[in-house]
């Protein structure tokens, strides 16, 4: 049966695995190897070479979860980000970057680009008027976020991919917060779609991992160089990343739930000022979130009322952890100026809106009952 004929649930339950023939066993076994025989052998497996048998077969997983031909899996997120901008941008090159994503991304590009003379502009929005006057005659490659983190800005996919064929220009986004049980951008003409594998990949807090996914011809291009600069992911970390994925549709199908629910009662709580939640209908773009996702994500932002402490909030809840990373099946807060965004300086955060209040939530899979519980007593001790 066809890969892309197979439901959600079906390609996380079973494209990539690794048939025991020997024992019959219901998952994938794990090939701890650093060295293969290559004498008479079709493939010379290493695991640098992002081809060991757990690398190789969850990549087909990731491939068919995106709709695309191939994929690579890294050591983090930023480790995928980072091969893939090497792989097609060189000194005197151009790129047209979002001006709200993830801060790391941010980060590495004004600290790292400048190194390898490559040019960048990051949009004064995220409008597609925005990134058509970004272009250059040397861009090659715009990279986009959507939703974006933190701030849930959703971007028009289909919009950016036709400006970018206009005049032949390859993109990329980053399908983090979505995750593809809630977008698949490749239907919609991107190029190449990146994952913080960490996140709704792994689903667990246990796992650090990054992936890429593409065309073939695309995807050789970015093997050629990660092989030179390392950045493949153990094979038992490989194997707990599939064994993780098989329940991502459930997973995020529920947080996805719980997020809906949890943002339509803040919206109502009179000490919350404001929500950031593209499945609400007063967010800006709610109607394009509609039109290009299949469900509005797991993940949200909110800023209580002038005069309350949010390091306070944070303290005071018992259920909800505050934790640096997010997307796990524990419901987790964080401040967005503190951690994921606190390598740029305060002018950039508030250029994009990004409060010291603002409270980054990431829903998990617990009682929704219990969520309200946590916030309001942790809100009656401000």
């Amino acid at each position: 049966m066809s890969k892309n004929k197979l439901g959600l649930n079906t390609i996380c339950t079973h494209v990539g695995e690794i048939k025991d023939e020997q024992f019959k066993g219901a998952v994938s076994p794990i090939y701890l190897a650093s060295s293969y025989e290559f004498i008479d052998m079709d493939v010379k497996r290493y695991p640098r070479s992002f081809n060991t048998p757990n690398q190789e077969y969850l990549s087909k997983k990731i491939a068919a979860l995106e709709r695309k031909e191939m994929a690579m899996i890294f050591g983090s997120g930023m480790a995928a980000l980072s091969h893939m901008f090497l792989a097609f941008l060189k000194s005197g090159d151009h790129i047209v970057v979002q001006n709200t994503l993830y801060g790391g991304t941010s980060n590495f590009i004004r600290e790292e680009f400048p190194k390898f003379n490559i040019e960048f502009t990051f949009t004064n929005g995220y409008s597609i008027a925005d990134f058509e006057a970004a272009i250059q005659p040397n861009t090659k490659l715009i990279h986009l976020e959507t939703p974006s983190n933190p701030l849930l800005t959703i971007t028009d996919i289909k919009a950016v991919a036709d400006l970018a064929k206009a005049h032949k220009i390859l993109t990329s986004i980053d399908n983090t917060f979505a995750s593809p049980v809630n977008q698949t951008p490749g239907d919609f003409g991107i190029d190449l779609i990146m994952h913080s594998a960490t996140k709704y990949f792994g689903g667990h807090s246990d796992i650090c991992a990054g992936a890429v996914t593409g065309s073939k011809e695309h995807m050789d291009r970015i093997w050629k160089v990660s092989i030179n600069l390392g950045g493949s992911l153990s094979d038992f970390t490989v194997w707990m990343l599939e064994r993780s994925m098989k329940t991502m549709g459930l997973r995020v199908k529920k947080q996805t739930k719980n997020a809906g629910k949890m943002a339509k009662w803040l919206e109502k709580n009179d000490a919350i000022k404001k929500v950031y939640y593209p499945g609400l209908k007063n967010h800006p773009e709610h109607e394009l979130a509609k039109a290009q996702m299949h469900g509005f994500g797991a993940m949200l932002s909110f800023e209580l009322e002038d005069g309350l402490d949010s390091e306070k909030f944070q303290k005071a809840l018992k259920l909800i952890k505050a934790s640096l990373s997010l997307a796990g099946v524990e419901s987790t807060v964080v401040s967005p100026s503190q951690t994921s965004h606190s390598l740029l300086s305060q002018e950039e955060r508030d250029a994009v809106g990004i409060s010291d209040g603002l409270i980054r939530f990431s829903l998990g899979i617990e009682s929704v009952k219990d969520l309200k519980k946590d916030i309001q007593q942790a809100i009656n001790t401000l």
